[in-house]
């Protein structure tokens, strides 16, 4: 069996002008800056639908099937609170989802957010191994380089 060398970047909108697939690109950008693989790159649009929709927008991105083959999944989104992560306020608690079935995989995970307001305990329970911020394209490029540094 081959260990695996990809990541995956299943990341959320930071906002108006870095939509998730913007988001994802300049992670990965800063990945293959370090001459690591280009990872696998997974953005989550947001659904008004709420938590119920993200399970079936995750399978519909064959997301449990590319977490398998990564080494690690980066989730990402523009404010970790706890709040978010169960889905209120708006938000569609994909990072909590994601988060959680890379746990039950065994697969680690590390999390990008422009502003974490998750205390040690939140992060203990997804079992996130590092947050890191980012707010800008400039600070999502350089956390894909730092990211490739941990693996």
């Amino acid at each position: 069996m081959r260990i695996p060398d990809t990541l995956l970047l299943a990341v959320c909108a930071f906002g108006e002008g870095l939509p998730a697939e913007r988001v994802a690109a300049l992670i990965a950008r800063g990945i293959r800056a370090t001459g690591m693989p280009a990872p696998d790159e997974c953005p989550i649009e947001d659904d008004p639908r709420g938590v119920a929709a993200v399970g079936q927008a995750l399978s519909a991105l064959d997301f449990d099937a590319r977490m398998r083959r990564a080494r690690a999944v980066v989730v990402g989104q523009a404010h970790l609170s706890r709040d978010t992560l169960l889905g209120e306020q708006g938000a569609t608690g994909a990072v909590f989802e994601i988060a959680t079935r890379a746990r039950q995989a065994g697969v680690p995970a590390y999390a990008v957010t422009g502003a974490d307001e998750l205390d040690l305990f939140d992060a203990r329970m997804l079992d996130l191994q590092l947050v890191l911020k980012a707010r800008t394209a400039r600070g999502l490029t350089a956390t894909g380089r730092r990211l490739a540094e941990l693996g």
